[in-house]
């Protein structure tokens, strides 16, 4: 396994490939519209944060963490690679390496909130809608360890 910052524009397609795949695998209560629209602003954001590739011995991208200052803005791993550890290995390199402790959840995506409790985060707050305005809260989640 190896993690890496992401540089090229080839990464970056192949991020968004991944985002989409794992998005329609787990984000269920969204709509075919509400991925495009979505898609679309990750597409503008990724460039401003720092983003990290967890690739296998022969350099296929599975999975990706995306930073912003203390905060892990996005982690998504290609579905098929779902329960490999793969997820908690990105989260250990942002906890240690990047010194991030706090993360976004959408308040539907159960899974991904009791993900980031095992990982040592808690609920500090309730957002009734995400950063863009819409209507998917969020759960403010902090890790304290």
């Amino acid at each position: 396994m190896t993690v890496k910052n992401i540089l090229s524009t080839t990464e970056y397609e192949k991020i968004i490939f991944i985002w989409e795949k794992s998005v329609k695998a787990t984000h269920h209560f969204l709509s075919d519209d509400d991925i495009l629209e979505i898609k679309a602003d990750v597409i503008k954001y990724l460039p401003r944060l720092k983003v990290y590739a967890y690739k296998n011995a022969n350099g296929e991208m599975l999975g990706f963490i995306a930073i912003d200052k203390n905060k892990i803005e996005m982690l998504f791993v290609s579905p098929e690679y779902f329960g490999k550890g793969i997820g908690g290995a990105l989260v250990d390199f942002a906890l240690k390496d990047m010194h991030v402790d706090e993360v976004d959840v959408n308040e539907q995506n159960a899974n991904a909130r009791e993900f980031y409790e095992h990982m040592g985060f808690k609920v500090t707050a309730r957002l009734e809608k995400d950063n863009e305005g819409r209507a998917f809260p969020l759960l403010r989640m902090k890790n304290n360890m």
